[in-house]
């Protein structure tokens, strides 16, 4: 990255497509299109660096417990919690489209695509005008093919269960090189122990049987669960190491741009018997299909400041608590019964999201070790340990 140590008539800016700096007139009337989490460490005043690198800052306060003491680990917990309750809530409005009866699972999906496409594709068009626009689409369009592709066959094929956080794991450290300390690993069982305690309240309280489940029906939902786990797990990989390397409007944009024409062909190859059988002509469903959608965007708005701060490994074991979050809102909503076991596999999910995070330094999991020693080949944005690097203790500006 070009770096300047003395005045200058020119600033440096990054391309945003090709991540290179260049040399540009400081003009007030010149429109600059370029993505404004990019800053070289050296754009600022050396009154306003720190001074130290990531080293030093891991050195200072590192040691047992130290991240716990951050407020960016309190911040991860809650933000994941707060995405746990937005699959809740999409499952819930799920349920009560299928009530109507209304089920057209690559359709439902369809909105939200097509609004974060909206949102911010627009704004991404907007930060690098319409020709960056278009160099981004046939430089780096292929990516986000894939990226789009994973994801909506995870929608499609799945919900979240414990294969899709062991494929996390696995392409973590196969192809990113991360390293997992004992204390995550132990986090990541006591909190799939904490699922399996819900597992074994609903056999209590179930019994044994499978609701006429059929045995090569049971088998084919395990493996649409399997392979969709899978999509689901390379999707979140692939877009922690897209957002810790690019802004996050324009990774967020262009999953919206290229899944909407995936789920756009999804639902007509897929759903067309369905669409005979549902119900178009009762209020319910635009309310229920709204809410759905407003409850997909805020999640999928979410989840990149997650990997940034964290990882896919603690996102997905974060979901983990939705099954708690759904018990509570079908007592409300379609007013089941709680066992009592319930709050007891809650706190023991909720344990093993702080036991993961004991022996992790000050930075946490925002340092990403394919970014390079003090993140130089990362963004400079929300959430980012580059951030903390150049600007001290901030997390937003």
């Amino acid at each position: 990255m070009h770096t300047d140590n003395g005045k200058s008539s020119a600033i440096d800016q990054v391309d945003p497509v090709t991540g290179d700096t260049k040399d540009l007139p400081s003009s007030s009337s010149s429109p600059v299109h370029a993505a404004p989490e990019v800053i070289g460490i050296n754009d600022r005043a050396p009154d306003e660096r720190t001074g130290e690198n990531a080293d030093e800052i891991q050195a200072s306060q590192g040691g047992w417990f130290a991240y716990l003491r951050t407020r960016n680990f309190y911040l991860v917990l809650l933000l994941g919690q707060v995405l746990a309750l937005c699959i809740t809530a999409t499952n819930t409005f799920s349920s009560l489209l299928a009530a109507q009866p209304f089920s057209i699972p690559a359709f439902q999906t369809l909105w939200n695509y097509i609004l974060l496409t909206l949102v911010y594709g627009s704004y991404t068009i907007y930060r690098y005008g319409w020709k960056g626009w278009i160099k981004l689409m046939l430089k780096d369009g292929w990516k986000y093919i894939i990226l789009a592709f994973l994801d909506v066959e995870g929608n499609y094929f799945t919900l979240i269960n414990f294969w899709a956080i062991v494929m996390v794991v696995l392409i973590s450290s196969i192809f990113l090189h991360v390293r997992y300390h004992p204390t995550q690993i132990i986090g990541i069982l006591i909190c799939i122990g904490g699922v399996g305690i819900l597992f074994g309240s609903d056999h209590i309280t179930q019994g044994s049987g499978f609701g006429g489940v059929t045995g090569g029906n049971q088998l084919k939902g395990d493996l649409f669960a399997l392979v969709g786990a899978t999509f689901y797990g390379m999707s979140n990989v692939a877009e922690e190491f897209l957002v810790s390397k690019r802004p996050l409007y324009e990774v967020v944009g262009q999953l919206g741009f290229w899944g909407m024409f995936i789920d756009g062909a999804m639902t007509g190859i897929f759903d067309r018997p369905s669409y005979r059988q549902s119900v178009w002509n009762d209020g319910k469903v635009g309310g229920y299909l709204t809410g759905y959608t407003l409850c997909l965007l805020l999640f999928y708005s979410g989840a990149p400041i997650m990997f940034r701060l964290a990882s896919a490994a603690f996102f997905n074991i974060s979901l983990l608590t939705g099954n708690f979050w759904g018990v509570v809102i079908g007592v409300k909503v379609f007013h089941e019964r709680i066992h009592w076991m319930y709050p007891i596999a809650f706190v023991c999910i909720i344990g093993g999201l702080i036991v993961y995070f004991v022996g992790k330094s000050i930075l946490g999991e925002a340092l990403k070790p394919w970014l390079g020693k003090d993140q130089e080949r990362g963004v400079n944005g929300l959430g980012t340990a580059r951030r903390r690097v150049e600007r001290g203790d901030e997390l937003v500006v």
